[in-house]
């Protein structure tokens, strides 16, 4: 699987070859952020809109301490997880559904109807992956989605709460 964003822009002119101006941009830019591919597109390509399916990856590090170097990218959680439990519930987001309890608040879309391809937990060390593959996603919809699945990992029961909120439940 590839992880990445991809994104577009419309140049004017260039005498650049697409190598030469993939070293460009790369000399350009953050030491976080590198071209790894460049091509020539369609006008009506839209890096966003035209996609036909986005995976979401949510770390956990589900270890004793955490870590120092990954602190700012994944979510730490001490306490044993029941991984089991979550890769049971975290089926029941597989289809389409309405998100609407799973987005927070500032959500511009229409619609909070989205339809989730394919989701699962994948565990490493003492790292749990929580992979969803779907055709779009609210904002924050897999945090907190994630943050559901950690609740069902601790065996919290929040069903009455979700059930009262959220339609998706029903």
């Amino acid at each position: 699987m590839l992880f990445g964003q991809v994104a577009n822009f419309k140049l004017e002119k260039c005498d650049l070859s697409l190598e030469r101006l993939q070293m460009a941009i790369n000399a350009n830019t953050k030491n976080s952020i590198v071209i790894k591919e460049i091509e020539e597109v369609s006008e009506d390509f839209h890096a966003r809109l035209s996609a036909k399916e986005k995976t979401y990856r949510y770390v956990i590090n589900n270890s004793k301490m955490g870590s120092a170097i990954y602190r700012s990218l994944e979510y730490h959680v001490p306490q044993k997880l029941d991984v089991e439990k979550m890769k049971e519930a975290i089926k029941y987001f597989e289809g389409t559904h309405d998100f609407k309890g799973f987005k927070a608040s500032g959500t511009s879309s229409k619609s909070s109807v989205r339809t989730i391809y394919k989701a699962v937990i994948k565990v490493e060390g003492e790292r749990i992956y929580i992979e969803l593959t779907g055709n779009g996603f609210l904002y924050n919809m897999v945090r907190i989605i994630s943050g559901t699945l950690v609740d069902v990992g601790l065996r919290k029961d929040r069903s009455k709460k979700y059930a009262r909120n959220n339609s998706f439940w029903r």
